[in-house]
């Protein structure tokens, strides 16, 4: 991809850094949290340290004042080398700190964003529940009105940063008889459940923060891939949120946590981008080492082709993800492309891993090679943040749409 296309200086400067980062202290370590499930707080520390938990926020509210497509590329570059890590940015940064910026008041922003984009703190997304996955709308934490506050009760699922994070944005019913638009979100706030690290590291905990009574994390996921990320259940039990907890509007959480999904399927595309890169930079670094019958593997065709085929597809993936980047940048409607590069990148990621894990033979299904795990990882790329059959849906009704316009 011609970097002209989409990148600028500060863009290439960006990159460079996000790569050295990855390469110098965070592949060391990848493979050993992967293995122990541990959460990488003292590299998370050094991503805040770097900027990269608040790249697209501006300075005054604690960010790095870059923009979306940096952002991306924060992303992109990161699930390289480890899909946990980029995961971390991507789900802090859209999920857990995007809508306060987005749909929040003064108060809330000045409140809540320094925090999170200084990485001070870590962030959560709570939308999907025990019986809501794909249909969102489906949610049954119900949020009661009572004088100043609201009372939450229910539970969600598949929360990433549920345990270690401390700032939450969460739906809840607040009006049963009107659906979608019957759901409205909150600022929740409690204390991570590993105090004692991040009392350690200096980041994760902030004692001005209040724990709220009856809210707390719930089972640790054992997951197949991105195995140090956090993934945990949030539990609600008669939480009194104060009404000026309230994220936007009532019934407005479902309308505004569909369009933050839409960025944050940018954001997955672009880690499903990166594992497949990753997958194919040691996939080509093996083949030309590996020799077989007196030669590189890389010169047999049967390698070879495979090769020429990622490298294709990921040329491609590159510019459905920075177009949608694009377009979201500039205010345009990039709904369809979104969703369009979340399908290819995350099926990409797939593909890409699959095959590096076939020309790597047998070492390939070994943990001495990272190609194992960036298989593991890439399979969620597919599942979270819609799965593929939903983005099939909404690219099907955007085209529609535009049809019947």
């Amino acid at each position: 991809m011609d970097d002209s296309l989409y990148f600028n200086e500060q863009h290439l400067a960006v990159r460079e850094m996000v790569q050295a980062f990855a390469r110098d202290e965070v592949a060391p370590i990848a493979a050993a949290h992967d293995e122990s499930q541990q959460f990488p707080w003292e590299t998370v520390k050094r991503m805040g340290e770097l900027g990269l938990l608040g790249v697209p926020w501006p300075e005054e509210l604690g960010g790095a004042g870059f923009d979306l497509i940096a952002y991306m590329i924060a992303i992109h570059e990161m699930a390289k080398v480890c899909a946990s890590h980029a995961i971390t940015i991507s789900a802090h940064t859209t999920l857990g700190t995007s809508p306060i910026v987005h749909f929040g008041t003064p108060a809330q922003r000045e409140r809540y964003v320094p925090l999170l984009a200084t990485g001070r703190v870590i962030g959560g997304f709570g939308l999907t529940e025990p019986g809501a996955g794909s249909d969102a709308g489906g949610t049954r934490t119900t949020a009661v009105r009572k004088d100043g506050y609201y009372v939450l009760n229910g539970t969600k699922r598949f929360i990433t940063h549920a345990g270690v994070g401390e700032i939450f944005l969460a739906t809840a019913v607040t009006d049963p008889g009107k659906g979608t638009k019957g759901i409205s979100s909150f600022i929740l706030t409690k204390e991570t459940c590993d105090l004692a690290a991040a009392q350690r590291v200096g980041i994760g905990h902030d004692a001005s923060l209040p724990a709220m009574k009856g809210f707390r994390s719930g089972k640790k996921e054992d997951k197949l891939g991105w195995r140090a990320s956090d993934t945990r259940e949030l539990i609600f039990e008669d939480v009194e949120v104060p009404v000026e907890n309230r994220l936007g509007d009532e019934g407005r959480g479902f309308i505004n946590f569909m369009q933050t999904l839409d960025a944050g399927r940018v954001g997955i595309a672009a880690l499903s981008l990166g594992i497949a890169e990753g997958a194919f930079n040691e996939a080509l670094k093996y083949s030309a080492e590996r020799k077989q019958f007196g030669q590189a593997i890389a010169h047999f065709q049967g390698v070879s082709f495979q090769l020429a085929d990622m490298a294709t597809e990921i040329e491609a993936g590159r510019h459905l993800m920075y177009h949608a980047a694009w377009l979201a940048q500039h205010g345009k409607p990039y709904v369809k492309e979104a969703a369009m590069a979340k399908l290819f990148c995350s099926e990409l990621a797939m593909r890409a891993t699959t095959k590096a894990v076939q020309i790597h033979g047998g070492y390939g299904y070994t943990k001495d090679y990272p190609v194992e795990r960036m298989m593991r990882d890439a399979k969620v790329c597919e599942i979270g943040e819609g799965t593929s059959e939903i983005q099939r849906i909404v690219i099907a009704r955007q085209m529609l749409k535009s049809l019947l316009a």
